[in-house]
């Protein structure tokens, strides 16, 4: 029923355009193309988003960073779970810090327990301004037990080149917590380590006047040769000319006369422009744990295989010899070691050329080989030079 409606509106648009008795039947084909170009044009659209990733999120304008941000600092209003009294330093720190305020006391005589020296760290965003909040981070230098509760007092962040940029003050929220008996404790996480939510007040700006406005540079943030040439590509078909690639990771972008006064727009347009990134054939195995990560793209040549497990098992017994009765001897103990070794026979299996390591890890999963065999396996195909991607072992 609805499409005898749609039928009939089309009908009566093509009659009212001057057609007299039927619909033309180049309006209909018209309509009909523009409604399957439209289609064509929209799973495009979506298929360049689904497999591309902005620019953006591969790369970053060179010269636009984030600063590092440290400092020294007291947690105080613990409940007991402070530095101990022979923590030097934060016994230093508390009488430093009383002295500023006019009360002299003596280091040695004070105690720490409910007070915790702590470091700060927070991060300087790009472009920020005076009085802007910042999130700050707090650890635990000495011996505390858990900043939970605890309030740190004014502290100054100093960047690399020893001036302050902002100050930090605020309560500290932990991610866990600890909790002591007489003769159990409980511990969740780490209660050192907190976090200060807007605790930090920028206090002094970075410059980025030495920025330019004819052109920026656009770095990789893993340098490629395919995906740097993809960048230019990209950039090229909205600004014919603007872009050429240094080398594998650093892109020059020339800024059109028109956008020279709005560099702001121009970094917007380019960074959310959609580029399919490149990446290496590359597999990464952790033995500690057991754990390998691959791409889809790592392939294998011919090889055959063959894989068989060892097991040695070693057992310790003490036999005890004992002398018969009303004999001149003596009890002596024997030892009694059994050694058994048991191997599996493996069976060869060729593995053809072209064959992803996708398919083969799951092949190998199926017929129940350990993952740890599977590394074994992996590297061994390595050293015979058929397996095609960087191996990686951390």
């Amino acid at each position: 029923m609805k499409e005898e409606t749609r039928d009939k509106s089309v009908y009566n648009k093509c009659h009212r355009q001057g057609l007299n008795d039927m619909p033309s039947i180049n309006c209909l084909i018209q309509k009909k193309l523009s409604l399957i170009i439209f289609v064509v044009l929209f799973f495009v659209n979506m298929t360049q988003n689904l497999y591309g990733a902005r620019i953006k999120d591969l790369s970053y304008i060179n010269g636009v960073r984030t600063n590092q941000l440290v400092g020294y600092g007291l947690v105080v209003g613990l409940n007991g779970t402070g530095d101990k009294s022979n923590t030097i330093f934060t016994n230093q720190s508390l009488a430093n810090m009383l002295e500023k305020m006019g009360i002299r006391i003596d280091p040695t005589k004070t105690k720490v327990n409910n007070i915790a020296a702590v470091t700060v760290t927070a991060d300087l965003p790009p472009f920020g301004k005076v009085g802007n909040k910042i999130d700050a981070t707090v650890s635990s230098i000495g011996d505390a037990k858990s900043l939970g509760g605890g309030i740190l007092l004014l502290t100054p962040l100093k960047g690399a080149d020893g001036e302050v940029y902002a100050i930090a003050q605020g309560p500290i929220v932990v991610g866990g917590f600890l909790a002591t008996g007489t003769g159990a404790t409980v511990q969740k996480n780490h209660p050192t380590v907190g976090r200060i939510a807007n605790g930090v007040t920028i206090e002094r700006e970075i410059s980025y006047a030495d920025m330019k406005t004819d052109s920026i540079t656009v770095s990789l943030k893993t340098p490629n040769y395919t995906t740097a040439r993809r960048v230019v590509d990209r950039i090229n078909q909205s600004f014919a000319g603007a872009a050429y690639a240094k080398d594998s990771g650093t892109i020059a972008v020339k800024t059109p006369d028109e956008l020279k006064k709005d560099v702001v727009r121009f970094v917007s347009i380019i960074e959310n422009m959609d580029v399919k990134p490149d990446n290496t054939a590359k597999i990464v195995v952790d033995e500690k744990t057991g754990t390998v990560v691959m791409g889809d793209n790592v392939l294998i040549s011919t090889v055959a295989v063959s894989h068989g497990n060892i097991t040695v098992q070693v057992k310790e017994d003490t036999n005890v010899s004992q002398p018969m009765p009303l004999a001149r001897g003596r009890t002596v103990a024997t030892p009694d070691t059994q050694i058994k070794v048991e191997e599996d026979k493996g069976r060869w299996v060729i593995i053809p050329e072209g064959i992803t390591i996708k398919e083969l890890v799951i092949a190998m999963n199926a017929t129940g080989v350990p993952t740890r065999d599977i590394i074994t396996i992996l590297q061994t195909i390595k050293a015979a030079g058929a397996l095609y991607a960087e191996l990686e072992v951390i």
